[in-house]
């Protein structure tokens, strides 16, 4: 089993800080004031520059595939606790609520201020400075609140996080380097999610 090394580099004599119980893939680039916290999810290719500004990962936060966190000087980029950042979003400068969601490919400026168990949707673009209430529905370009959010949609987020806090687990206890294999083998197993589908599906299932 190859356990491969983090890409982790120290700037100005600051070192990132990953808690024990975090993953962080080995292609993810950690730079200089990062501070990843326990239980915390990285995924492949996700860029954390804390060249500039001070970046956090609070407890059980995710930060998914080929997502930028980046900031100004003397600011602080911070996802709280149970926040979930989905594929390919850029997070500049600001702070994302606890047990908030940033939809895939959105973009985030900054001194922006995501709102608890707010969800901004997929590819919006939220202007610097604006202020996301909590629990409410953010979408388009430039984002504005559509509607307040279900208690089922909340639910949904945070079983989705907790799919990811799982994730965070298996990595640890599973997940290597290795070879591929040259041909597919009989009767290849499946990963076995049940009950983890997107929220349109849960819908559809509901009538």
């Amino acid at each position: 089993m190859i356990k491969p090394e983090l890409k982790v580099y120290a700037i100005d004599g600051i070192v990132p800080v990953v808690d024990p119980s975090a993953y962080v893939h080995p292609s993810a680039i950690l730079i200089g004031d990062v501070i990843i916290g326990p239980g915390c999810y990285v995924g492949p290719c996700a860029s954390l520059r804390g060249d500039f500004g001070r970046l956090i990962l609070e407890r059980g936060a995710n930060l998914q595939d080929t997502c930028v966190m980046h900031g100004f000087p003397g600011t602080d980029t911070v996802v709280e606790e149970d926040g979930h950042v989905g594929h390919g979003a850029v997070l500049h400068g600001c702070r994302v609520g606890r047990n908030a969601l940033i939809g895939m490919n959105a973009v985030i400026m900054d001194n922006v201020v995501i709102g608890e168990e707010a969800i901004v949707a997929a590819s919006a673009f939220v202007k610097a400075g604006v202020e996301i209430p909590p629990r409410v529905l953010v979408a388009g370009v430039p984002a504005k609140v559509i509607r307040p959010l279900s208690e089922d949609e909340i639910r949904w987020k945070g079983e989705g996080t907790a799919t990811y806090q799982d994730l965070t687990r298996r990595c640890l206890a599973t997940l290597y380097e290795t070879t591929p294999l040259a041909a597919v083998e009989p009767g290849r197993k499946r990963i076995e999610m049940p009950g983890v589908v997107p929220l349109v599906e849960v819908r559809k299932r509901e009538g």
